[in-house]
């Protein structure tokens, strides 16, 4: 959050665009976008900045009917983000039933909502590329012809990108997949 620009102040006529109620002091930058264009910034008051730090009041989310009308995407994502938070309460729920916003600022809100996959050893620890795990039982190497035995330490593994229940590491030179339910990190 930044002081407010000259094209925003003119953009939001000195107002908050959320609340549309206090004068707009600060420059929000609606993530995972940046700052490099006004497209994704909002101009908010700081009544409204403090709450979406704090989430203290939500009933003074309310006066989202209004702004969820906005034309600036930037506007309308930051708005149903805010009302999805509170979708469970039934005034959040009726204001954002009320419009059909267009589908890049829906995935533009959800962004904030989205959970990264881990990889998880068996104890359900996070696993980073080339940290080093221990089998925890005998694993049976499919085309490779020999077993590693449990107690084998596996070093500079890496995950597998598209399935958190996998990593890759060399056992006996080889370089095999391994199930992570069947490692822990040492």
């Amino acid at each position: 959050m930044s002081s407010i620009s000259e094209k925003l102040k003119q953009r939001c006529d000195g107002t908050c665009e959320l609340c549309s109620s206090e004068p707009a002091s600060i420059e929000y930058v609606v993530s995972p976008k940046d700052n490099s264009s006004i497209e994704n910034e909002v101009a908010l008051c700081t009544t409204c900045a403090g709450e979406i730090e704090s989430k203290s009041n939500p009933s003074h989310w309310q006066c989202l009917a209004g702004s969820i009308w906005n034309t600036e995407p930037s506007v309308q994502t930051l708005t149903y983000r805010i009302l999805y938070s509170y979708r469970d309460q039934e005034w959040a729920s009726d204001i954002m039933s009320s419009v059909e916003l267009p589908e890049n600022v829906v995935n533009w809100a959800l962004t904030a909502f989205e959970v990264k996959e881990i990889h998880r050893d068996a104890n359900g620890t996070p696993l980073e590329n080339g940290d080093t795990v221990v089998l925890t039982q005998v694993l049976n190497v499919k085309g490779a012809n020999f077993m590693a035995p449990k107690g084998t330490i596996v070093r500079k593994i890496r995950l597998v990108p598209d399935n958190t229940e996998q990593i890759e590491g060399k056992v006996n030179d080889a370089t095999i997949v391994i199930l992570t339910k069947y490692v822990r990190k040492n």
